[in-house]
């Protein structure tokens, strides 16, 4: 079954296009590093890391992923966003499991833009990020949501990033699970930090003391 659907689908890597596999070993390297701290325009106020430059391989799979119904591509970045969760734990960036239990919040999307990707990107990355962490205490919590009105950011500076989503991230009230956690926030691609900032604002608001940003691609950062 699998020869013939090669033969009328055929696999192609999500990153350099390679025939044979969705996700090929030479692109798979390019996750394999330990996430670089990196400092955006709109700073967020806590720790961000990313797992690579937005081009080549990774920023094709991001659009693949986003843009080309590659929900596949899901499964590979969770893989890598693991991977940066146990170097992050491993450096004293974050709390061990035996201290906190982790919890992933995935970037907001537009509802229009998820039903036209088939669903969201972002959270299918959280999810497979933590199966792939398991038998770890992992909870991916969706609540932030965009309000009516915000803008796709394609194409926006900075400032207007940040205009645009001033006050329009919305969270509803969390549950106390009564135990220590880490939350961290989770992108596919941190342009400007503008969707961080106001995500990580909207949480602390609510009472949630975010612990950093991880993000599978930045563009146009400046490394710390």
């Amino acid at each position: 079954m699998r020869a013939l659907l090669d033969l009328v689908l055929p696999r192609e890597c999500g990153g350099c296009g390679a025939q044979g596999a969705l996700w090929c070993r030479r692109c798979a390297g390019v996750l394999s590093g330990r996430p670089a701290p990196v400092t955006p325009r709109v700073d967020p106020g806590v720790p961000v890391w990313a797992l690579g430059a937005h081009d080549g391989p990774l920023r094709s799979a991001v659009v693949a992923a986003k843009e080309r119904g590659r929900r596949d591509l899901a499964v590979p970045f969770g893989v890598a966003v693991a991977a940066a969760v146990r170097a992050l734990r491993e450096d004293g960036e974050i709390d061990p499991p035996e201290l906190a239990g982790l919890v992933l919040v995935p970037a907001p999307s537009r509802a229009r833009a998820a039903r036209s990707r088939g669903g969201d990107p972002v959270l299918a990355v959280a999810d497979a990020a933590s199966h792939a962490l398991a038998p770890d205490p992992v909870r991916v919590e969706p609540v932030l949501k965009f309000a009516a009105g915000v803008r796709d950011s394609v194409g926006l500076s900075a400032r207007r990033r940040v205009e645009n989503l001033a006050g329009r991230v919305s969270v509803p009230p969390l549950r106390d699970t009564g135990r220590p956690e880490c939350v961290l926030f989770v992108d596919d691609v941190l342009t400007t930090g503008a969707t961080a900032a106001e995500s990580v604002r909207t949480l602390s608001r609510a009472g949630v003391r975010v612990d950093g940003v991880v993000v599978i691609t930045a563009a146009g950062l400046v490394p710390r």
